[in-house]
């Protein structure tokens, strides 16, 4: 297995521009997702995958200056920017996560890859019980590709994963068991909106210099709810 983490960002968001480069505790967004990557047991390739407007430059000067490897691709056409980059790199495995979810649980990330290798499953997903935000997704660069020359529908290019959801039955698909402790599917802990940013940011100054686990994070905002 060549195994990959694309991480897709871009600049262009409609609710809340710029997001990926918005502060929380005083570094940018997508700094705490690559960041998180550091405790990732399995060996992985991270590549940022941005798009080709100029707005993104941005996001490509960050990759220079933080050493992360950056690959430019369609600005809408999702999918097709995902699988020119697993293509490019030369994965076999691909894991996807965004960049506006800055607390990406990577124990259970650890635990999907494995569930995904052992399994052998085209497409093996943590969501559904997890907070919004904190799961995570992987698939063969076979099930990718055939996604990517089946997959027509506008939806299917901007989201990735929507032809493994509409069609299943092409696909092996695996899905990962979550305690209940980190069970809490209400939660949001994502950034799409400036509420979403707030409570992110407050999160991140509680961690200060160690990661937050998804079991702090869910006692947190249950406190302050």
């Amino acid at each position: 297995m060549t195994l990959g983490i694309i991480v897709q960002a871009r600049m262009g968001s409609t609710r809340l521009p710029g997001k990926v480069m918005r502060l929380l505790n005083g570094k940018p967004l997508i700094s705490h997702v690559v960041g998180r990557l550091i405790m990732l047991r399995n060996d992985a390739e991270i590549v940022v995958a941005t798009g080709q407007g100029a707005e993104d430059e941005i996001i490509e000067r960050w990759c220079r200056e933080n050493n992360v490897k950056c690959f430019r691709g369609q600005e809408m056409d999702v999918l097709d920017r995902y699988y020119q980059c697993a293509k490019t790199y030369g994965f076999t495995d691909i894991v996807r996560l965004t960049a506006d979810n800055p607390f990406t649980d990577v124990a259970e990330l650890d635990r999907l890859i494995d569930v995904h290798r052992s399994g052998g499953y085209d497409y093996t997903h943590a969501f559904g019980h997890l907070p919004v935000g904190v799961g995570a997704e992987i698939f063969t660069f076979v099930a990718l590709e055939r996604s990517h020359r089946e997959g027509l529908l506008p939806h299917h290019r901007e989201h990735v994963n929507e032809y493994f959801v509409d069609r299943p039955e092409l696909f092996l698909i695996g899905e990962l068991d979550v305690s209940t402790a980190k069970t809490a599917p209400g939660l949001r802990l994502t950034v799409d909106t400036d509420d979403d940013l707030r409570r992110a940011d407050a999160l991140a100054r509680h961690a200060a210099e160690i990661w937050l686990t998804t079991e702090e994070a869910i006692t947190l905002c249950s406190s302050s709810a």
